[in-house]
């Protein structure tokens, strides 16, 4: 059942699904995944070593190099909150593959709203001391076409993202006000679009501008995350790949200047070329942890219908459900 979107307040909730190192879904799934056919499983790779050196670790484990112009995605962090992934743990990996940390503004208004508020926001968080940062609309937007949506046909992000040549997606997983969670497909959805863009995915295509009193019900906005990503891996082919941290696990994004929290412990790093993969096993990492904090971040991801990003980004060909949790600890 789909019930409208607040401000804030859902009060969606699904049965706790269940969880295992590969998802249980029985769909069957060959698509094209990052340049590699992919039959029925991707792989995953992770390690409780949040470090620099554990987030190299995963990237090589990866087996593909990032290559040209990098473009390394990731959250700045909203002036207020601080559970954004810090430069410190990212500086060895940014420099690795020679990249520029790249971001689009916000649509809510905030403290990064504009160009000049967003990198006063990047250099206050220690970003511009590692790498360049380069806020990709600062100079408009351009289209990237949607193939097969039923919300939005087309996607709308920083024009200068069109200047890379590969992307590297930094994810912080964590909850998330509006979709449940936030990962990989938040990132490369909602984090890539423009200013104007990220208002185009919220109301579900329907406007670029009056985002908050255009909100339309809740499985619409999760689809119309679950298409932008979708433009993106079309874009990309195998010039992508994916990483999430799995730190300071708060219900609250990392867009929010006063998030609540981490009431669980942190879990450990994540990688994939598939970022519908990578995403379901953060999410049963969550329900499977023994952690008692857990049932918050439980709460916000089901009182969302959170897991329905997945559920579609798979239907539509993003990635798939099914995959093989590779310990690099072991």
């Amino acid at each position: 059942m789909k019930k409208s979107l607040g401000l804030f307040l859902f009060m969606l909730v699904m049965p706790v699904m269940a969880f295992c190192c590969t998802s249980s879904s029985e769909k069957k799934n060959s698509r094209e995944v990052g340049g590699e056919r992919e039959k029925g499983q991707a792989k995953v790779y992770f390690t409780k070593d949040i470090t620099p050196e554990g987030l190299m670790k995963v990237y090589k484990a990866l087996g593909r190099a990032a290559s040209g112009k990098v473009a390394v995605k990731l959250s700045t962090g909203e002036p207020g909150g601080n559970n954004f992934l810090k430069p410190a743990l990212i500086r060895d990996l940014v420099k690795e593959v020679k990249g520029t940390i790249v971001e689009c503004n916000t649509a809510y208004g905030g403290g990064r709203a504009n160009t000049e508020a967003h990198l006063q926001a990047a250099k206050d968080h220690g970003f511009t001391a590692i790498a360049k940062v380069d806020i990709m609309d600062a100079d408009g937007e351009v289209s990237l076409p949607v193939k097969g949506g039923k919300h939005l046909k087309e996607d709308f992000v920083g024009s200068h993202y069109l200047d890379y040549d590969f992307t590297v997606v930094l994810s912080h997983f964590k909850g998330h006000a509006m979709g449940g969670f936030g990962g990989a497909i938040k990132n490369i959805s909602i984090g890539i679009a423009s200013s104007t863009g990220k208002a185009w995915i919220h109301t579900a295509g329907k406007t670029k501008e009056d985002l908050w009193n255009n909100l339309p019900e809740q499985d619409d906005f999760l689809e119309s995350m679950a298409e932008a990503a979708k433009a993106i891996v079309d874009h990309c082919g195998d010039k992508i790949l994916y990483i999430s941290v799995m730190n300071n696990l708060s219900v609250d994004c990392d867009c929010s200047a006063h998030p609540e929290a981490p009431q669980m412990g942190d879990i450990g790093i994540l990688a994939s070329l598939d970022p519908v993969a990578l995403d379901k096993a953060c999410v049963d990492l969550i329900y499977s942890s023994p952690d008692e904090g857990r049932v918050h971040l439980i709460e916000r991801m089901e009182s969302r219908h959170g897991i329905h990003t997945l559920e579609y980004a798979e239907a539509i060909g993003v990635g798939t459900q099914k995959y093989e949790l590779i310990d690099l600890d072991k």
